[in-house]
């Protein structure tokens, strides 16, 4: 697109979810994004969340982004 034409976006919130950490819940969440939205440009991440397992460890992160795309 050549810059100086105007353009206007949208923002969503989607919440990832991933056993493997906070960059696989923020791929989770803009690969799901990428089915259902068009013309994906950016993300926010809003808030980090896990859940502690019995054991202690942590069990799953759970991220809040929002995510931006192009509208038509």
């Amino acid at each position: 697109m050549p810059y100086g034409k105007g353009r206007t976006y949208k923002k969503v919130e989607v919440i990832g979810v991933s056993g493997a950490g906070i960059e696989a819940a923020i791929q989770q969440a803009v690969s799901k994004a990428q089915h259902s939205l068009e013309k994906l440009s950016w993300f926010e991440v809003q808030d980090i969340r896990g859940h502690i397992g019995d054991d202690g460890n942590i069990s799953e992160y759970q991220v809040i982004i929002k995510v931006a795309f192009e509208l038509k």
